[in-house]
């Protein structure tokens, strides 16, 4: 007699395993923290954007005293203002001189501190780290300590109230700081590259001009862009070194329009947003490489 033994049949009551919660992405947020993270976000960019538009909103009123009532200017809004300013003030004269300097500055300041930048992290001559830092300690002394001297220097060079004069003296505090800024973007360029160049024939100078510079393009608009700035907003040097009334940058410019034109608030937010365009214009052309710049120098690949 045969016996057949059946298949246990599987507990009916054993409920399928449950299912494990969805896990969250890296770097996903929850509709809270979304919500936060874009209120931020649009407080800053208002805090940042209003005064812009108030001072354009404020340059299109035909009235001095606007701005106490700036609700009467929506209907009568015109562009009188920015035409008294190009036509009736040295606008075209500040434009000239402030372009001349800071161009100037630009172009040498950002030479220079490239040249040094490269020198300093490919070469390793006697006493190259001594030197980087006597460059920045020369930006530890206040603009009050160094005007008597650079006024001397100037004045032996005969170089008081000239462009050139002031390239010079603004190149001096833009130099120091380009040229750890480039190089430290210069360090994470591969030293290969150097090698490379040397193999095809190329000199130094060759290897720096057709191979280097043209990978640290984002290091030298951010170094060209601080150049620009600075030789535009400085204040202190130009009113010193600037004697011609015709010769004034921006700054000097803005001032003496403000004392001339006191109660006058419709004018000097005109000229003031006219100011701004040069460099907003700068601005434009570099940011591509701006933000790239800023962050690729700030450690070493």
């Amino acid at each position: 007699m045969s016996t057949t033994t059946l298949p246990t049949a599987a507990p009916a009551d054993r409920a399928p395993a449950a299912a494990a919660p969805p896990r969250k992405g890296r770097g996903r947020r929850g509709l809270a923290g979304s919500l936060v993270s874009h209120a931020v976000l649009i407080v800053a960019s208002f805090a940042a954007l209003f005064p812009i538009a108030w001072l354009v909103f404020l340059s299109l009123g035909p009235d001095k005293d606007d701005y106490l009532h700036p609700g009467r200017i929506f209907g009568r809004m015109t562009l009188d203002n920015y035409t008294f300013v190009l036509t009736e003030t040295n606008f075209s004269d500040w434009l000239v001189s402030t372009l001349v300097v800071s161009l100037g500055t630009t172009v040498i300041g950002v030479l220079v501190a490239a040249t040094t930048g490269y020198a300093v992290s490919r070469m390793r001559f006697p006493g190259y780290r001594k030197f980087m830092w006597v460059l920045l300690v020369t930006q530890m002394f206040p603009v009050a300590v160094l005007m008597v001297p650079m006024y001397e220097i100037l004045s032996e060079l005969r170089l008081v109230d000239s462009y050139l004069g002031l390239v010079l003296v603004y190149c001096s505090t833009a130099v120091p700081y380009c040229a750890w800024l480039l190089k430290g973007y210069f360090d994470t360029i591969p030293f290969e590259i150097d090698e490379a160049g040397r193999v095809d024939g190329l000199t130094p100078f060759g290897t720096f001009a057709r191979l280097i510079l043209p990978l640290a393009r984002p290091g030298l608009a951010v170094a060209a862009f601080y150049s620009f700035i600075t030789a535009v907003g400085e204040v202190a040097f130009a009113t010193t070194f600037l004697l011609s009334d015709t010769k004034y940058t921006f700054a000097v410019g803005l001032q003496s329009f403000v004392s001339e034109h006191d109660a006058q608030r419709q004018y000097m937010a005109a000229t003031a947003v006219l100011v701004a365009v040069p460099v907003s214009a700068f601005f434009y052309l570099v940011q591509k490489n701006l933000v790239t710049g800023l962050t690729a120098g700030g450690t070493k690949g």
